[in-house]
């Protein structure tokens, strides 16, 4: 379903490009940019090293075209409800920067414009764009919903293994584990002693429940939250083994685990007290940084391991997409920007700089695997994730907040996997019976 679904997209975005590429022959970014000399540009980036790394390259852009890009820098906890705000009130945000599971909520209030309105002009639409370059399940996952793209993958990240190598061969394992059950039942009694432990898994009651933690455990073992029919999968024989298998793991992390944020998790894998973090990819800069970390030569990285379902890794990240409360002039010198630090051009440059785009053809070139080690892992880990790793539709902020509340709970041993379960699912179908999916008002996409 997925192939075929970008494939319509991928060839609707393609017919545009075409489209555009024989008036657009000499095109160039700064005669584009022309007519928006001048237009300020607002946008929200997150405190992470990608939003970093573009920011560093924001000069060429600016001294190419003109165009001033205004960044309001937010903690990822903020960034929603600021642009919801904006976006409520009309106010001057010009380019969404949209988390995976924001962009149903963004497409269905009309926050946002879809991307053919630029690509199909061909004053505007870069003939090099390659929207075929892009990671297929990246492209679906974080920029379309329901059929259409809006937006283009930014800072987009995979769950990856990292590990300390050092620790694993001081144990007697000369790799890192293949499969969920290898690294709790082998894994984990052997590397934890001696107040170091095996893994941490981030699981602080925010999205990091949610999405690191609680939908980490499901897909691989066979579980999701929704069945076909919207209604709660939590109570599957596949969902709760993959719930217990959590629990079980817990006796290898260390104590307190369900306060770890990502920096409490990095930083444990980075001064050595854990062996093995599930990560995403846009750490690998902060555990191979000498100035954040320890592991120097003893930093492994790995897909995400296997479980009975497969390897079903943790799928994150954003997309940027054109704000439809901009004026004419504003939606233009934003699509200009969003085409440009997203650009195949401009992707290895993005990379050297603590980036992670979503480009197929960058870890293609000479030297990139070898340089990063993370390529591989990553790039395997795109072939199969499920974009719905958390529902992508607008009701997912009303949701997440009740699977942190009830996945801490089941965590801590407040109630039963199973009670947890139950009254998780019993509450996630009241919203979403509120939202008329079950009436037959909304589709039943995600």
């Amino acid at each position: 379903m997925l192939k075929s679904t970008f494939r319509g997209l991928a060839l609707g975005a393609a017919a545009s490009l075409s489209l555009s590429a024989g008036p657009a022959f000499g095109w160039s970014l700064e005669e584009a940019a022309k007519p928006y000399a001048g237009t300020t540009v607002d946008v929200v980036f997150l405190l992470r090293p990608g939003y970093e790394a573009a920011e560093q390259m924001l000069p060429e852009f600016e001294e190419a075209t003109g165009i001033k890009i205004n960044i309001i820098k937010h903690p990822y906890e903020n960034a929603l409800g600021e642009q919801v705000r904006d976006f409520v009130a009309g106010g001057d945000l010009d380019i969404a920067l949209i988390d995976l599971v924001w962009i149903g909520n963004f497409a269905e209030n009309e926050w946002i414009v879809p991307l053919d309105k630029f690509t199909s002009d061909p004053a505007l639409a870069d003939p090099a764009l390659d929207i075929d370059d892009f990671f297929p399940l990246v492209l679906n996952a974080f920029g379309a919903w329901n059929g259409t793209v809006y937006g283009l993958p930014f800072d987009n990240y995979s769950g990856l293994l990292f590990y300390n190598s050092c620790m694993l061969k001081d144990a007697g394992f000369d790799g890192p584990p293949k499969t969920w059950a290898e690294l709790k039942d082998v894994y984990g009694p052997a590397l934890t002693k001696d107040g170091k432990y095996a893994f941490a898994l981030q699981s602080k009651r925010n999205e990091t429940q949610s999405a690191d933690s609680f939908a980490r455990m499901l897909w691989p073992f066979g579980g999701s939250f929704l069945d076909d029919k919207f209604k709660s999968n939590l109570l599957s024989a596949e969902s709760q083994a993959g719930l217990q298998f959590r629990q079980d793991l817990m006796q290898y992390m260390p104590e307190g685990i369900v306060a770890y944020d990502h920096a409490e998790t990095v930083n444990a894998l980075a001064q050595g007290d854990v062996a093995m973090i599930t990560e995403w990819s846009a750490f690998y800069s902060t555990l191979t940084s000498p100035e954040t970390s320890t592991l120097g030569d003893c930093f492994g990285v790995a897909p995400e391991p296997t479980g009975p379902a497969g390897r079903k890794p943790a799928l994150g990240g954003f997309s940027l997409a054109v704000a439809s409360q901009a004026d004419a002039d504003e939606q233009a010198a934003a699509y200009l920007f969003i085409q440009w630090v997203t650009s195949k051009a401009n992707a290895k440059r993005y990379l050297e700089l603590g980036g992670v785009p979503a480009r197929q053809s960058v870890y293609k070139l000479p030297g990139v695997a070898e340089e990063y080690q993370y390529v591989e892992a990553l790039v395997e880990s795109w072939q199969e994730g499920v974009p719905e790793f958390r529902p992508r539709f607008a009701e997912w902020p009303e949701i997440t907040e009740i699977v942190q509340e009830w996945g801490t709970k089941i965590m801590l041993g407040d109630v039963s996997i199973e009670e947890g379960a139950a009254e998780l699912g019993k509450r996630m179908e009241a919203v979403l019976e509120d939202a008329g999916y079950y009436a037959g008002d909304k589709p039943l996409a995600q």
